[in-house]
């Protein structure tokens, strides 16, 4: 609307520029919609995280779309494959996460108690031979969370070069999982206006959907 965009973002595509990217989703955007007065990010995707990804159109909107960001005001949803049988119908992980800086400039996120809050409800969905399919749902917005939480499980998400388990995701590149299998699938909130609650779902990229289909359920 005149408040805001939702893109369904592709994988493979920085949200923003910088660290070696010249442009990304936002610098494109502008340069298409060059009558838009404005146009900034609200929140931020990994480059290979594909999905719901919130952009605002009024500096107004994009005030308290922050303000919903910082509190409760957002209920985020990611679809996430991770690897091993993961044991667990739900559960919350509620382990602080410290972000450092590596001498290439390259950003790690490690399990600290030195870190700040971090809380990320896990739920199976499907159960597969060597595989599980959960919705992850971050109630902060720490930086790579999902993707550290899962690997401190013990159950890093398919094709994570940064946290994930090398052993694993060789194997299943021969099955055809060449990128991150996490999914920004839902995002809830109220509309900043007018109060009323949206709900927008990005449905499961149609490649990730047919290696899914070709994986033995338990």
């Amino acid at each position: 609307d005149d408040g805001f965009i939702v893109l369904n973002k592709p994988s493979g595509f920085a949200v923003h520029g910088g660290s070696g990217v010249n442009s990304g989703i936002i610098e494109a955007l502008r340069q298409i919609r060059p009558q838009q007065k404005f146009l900034e990010l609200v929140h931020r995707l990994d480059k290979e995280t594909s999905g719901c990804l919130l952009i605002a159109t009024k500096r107004s909107t994009l005030k308290i779309l922050h303000n919903y960001f910082r509190g409760d005001g957002v209920q985020k949803t990611y679809l996430a494959l991770l690897a091993g049988r993961y044991p667990r119908k739900k559960q919350i992980v509620d382990a602080p996460l410290l972000k450092n800086v590596a001498q290439s400039g390259e950003r790690m996120v490690t399990v600290s108690q030195a870190g700040k809050a971090a809380e990320t409800l896990f739920v199976r969905l499907r159960q597969f031979q060597d595989l599980t399919l959960v919705h992850a749902s971050p109630k902060t917005g720490r930086t790579h969370q999902i993707r550290v939480h899962a690997a401190w499980l013990g159950h890093p998400i398919i094709g994570d070069s940064r946290y994930g388990d090398d052993t694993i995701n060789k194997t299943l590149r021969n099955r055809g999982y060449k990128r991150l299998f996490l999914h920004a699938e839902q995002l809830r909130f109220k509309h900043p206006v007018s109060g009323e609650p949206l709900h927008f779902t990005a449905p499961l990229p149609a490649d990730l959907n047919d290696l899914l289909n070709h994986e033995k359920p338990l």
